[in-house]
């Protein structure tokens, strides 16, 4: 009985030492990946200019100036970093810590989701690269719970990179970017890459903040194995001035259900750094 109970304290020691290391196999694929997309990922040593900006509809030209966009460096990628999200996965609401990388050159994003389930780690990441997304999520740093990929999820991911293109602005001005003027407050903007194509309409306020994208080509799903086509935005706000450049410190996902929205990403505080190297 000693010799049993001695070789359980073991295992659960080891258990606790593994939860408790830095390490982890989700960890080290995410910074694989941004590894390699940064060695691709060049300085641009350029300025946004009005010229640039000409052809775009009037709120998209009116967010660049009021942001302080022209006469600043054209960016090559993004990070933006969230230390305390408040997010609902399955009806759990949880507090993450949220990383995400995105790069102009071609629609490329990874994020990082880090957080813990009763104590133990659950890490997750968010993927589109070569036009394919996937969406994969592990608890304990060894236990797959899902590994989502196919059509809808390239789409979804594709939808997700546009949502963030006017955070890093130099994707607007991508030739695999279109856009279409709708009014003083609204713009139509499509991606198309790898055969695939998605849509949003982004909201402006009369000042020229971008307070919002829509879009209908991302699915819900409900945490029960059903997957349907829903309206999401992206939500921001609490915009304040960094170096001159003024963005978004508030970002939200929400889902727009017939039972009313759902606030399942609700980040503060978000901090964006461009042109990162590592």
């Amino acid at each position: 009985m000693i010799w049993i109970l001695g070789i359980i304290t073991v295992i659960i020691i080891l258990i606790l030492v593994w939860f408790n290391i830095s390490y982890s196999p989700v960890k080290a694929e995410f910074k694989k990946y941004i590894h390699e997309e940064l060695k691709n990922s060049k300085t641009l040593n350029k300025n946004f200019t009005e010229e640039d900006i000409s052809n775009l509809p009037i709120p998209v030209q009116k967010y660049f100036r009021y942001c302080g966009y022209i006469g600043k460096p054209k960016m090559a990628n993004m990070k933006i970093y969230f230390k305390d999200v408040d997010f609902l996965q399955a009806s759990r609401k949880l507090k993450i810590e949220y990383t995400l990388y995105s790069f102009v050159n071609k629609p490329t994003r990874f994020a990082l989701i880090n957080t813990s389930l009763m104590g133990i780690p659950f890490e997750g990441i968010d993927s589109y690269k070569d036009g394919v997304g996937g969406m994969k999520g592990q608890i304990a740093k060894i236990i797959t719970l899902f590994d989502e990929r196919g059509k809808a999820m390239d789409k979804a991911c594709l939808a997700t990179y546009l949502s963030e293109g006017l955070i890093i602005p130099n994707v607007a001005l991508q030739d695999f970017v279109t856009w279409e003027s709708i009014d003083e407050n609204h713009a139509k903007a499509t991606i198309t890459y790898y055969g695939i194509e998605a849509s949003g309409i982004f909201t402006f306020d009369d000042n020229g903040c971008m307070t919002s994208y829509t879009t209908e080509d991302r699915e819900y799903n409900d945490g029960k194995g059903n997957s349907r086509i829903e309206k999401w935005s992206a939500v921001c706000r609490g915009y304040k001035d960094v170096n001159g450049i003024k963005y978004p410190t508030v970002l939200q996902g929400v889902w727009h259900l017939a039972a009313g929205d759902l606030v399942y990403f609700d980040g503060n505080d978000m901090k964006i750094e461009y042109d990162v190297r590592k």
